[in-house]
């Protein structure tokens, strides 16, 4: 797989999970209303994952020294992978409760983060332990940290 397309599918596996399940928590801890929660996964699959490609594209840009070429692969494989895992996230959503489909979109963050970092040290021959650990603390992180900005945003604005 070429460089730039491993920089669309990194970018793309650990912002389109954290930031959907952000999104996610947050809206299910001040809303609780599915139609809010899918049409916010939607909204960010189409808004975040084109505000990101553009990012990576400006980024590799004015940063390095690759091909056009690579560059436009770099943006529009961020684009294709943080999409696709983003929208992911709404397939429970479709076929269970509320509060189920929540737990499964969890858990399905958790793997994703766990197998990417995982094979992110392998690939790098660093400790996979290490890596498996601190990015699921900065997954646990943002999960607690948009739970209760959701309920904040629900007691005062709702």
């Amino acid at each position: 797989m070429k460089t730039s397309i491993k920089k669309g599918l990194g970018f793309g596996i650990t912002s389109g999970v954290i930031t959907t399940l952000g999104l996610i928590i947050g809206l299910y801890s001040s809303a609780n209303s599915k139609i809010t929660i899918i049409g916010g996964i939607i909204i960010i699959a189409v808004a975040d994952s084109l505000s990101d490609a553009f990012g990576i594209h400006i980024s590799e840009e004015y940063s390095s020294k690759n091909k056009e070429k690579d560059i436009w692969r770099s943006t529009f494989s961020t684009l294709f992978f943080k999409f696709i895992f983003a929208i992911t996230f709404i397939i429970p959503f479709l076929f269970f409760k509320l509060s189920f489909a929540i737990i499964l979109d969890v858990i399905l963050g958790f793997v994703l983060i766990s197998i990417f970092s995982y094979y992110s040290a392998k690939k790098h021959r660093t400790s996979a332990k290490k890596a498996v650990l601190e990015h699921l603390a900065i997954f646990i992180i943002v999960i607690i940290l948009t739970y209760f900005i959701g309920l904040f945003i629900g007691k005062i604005f709702i």
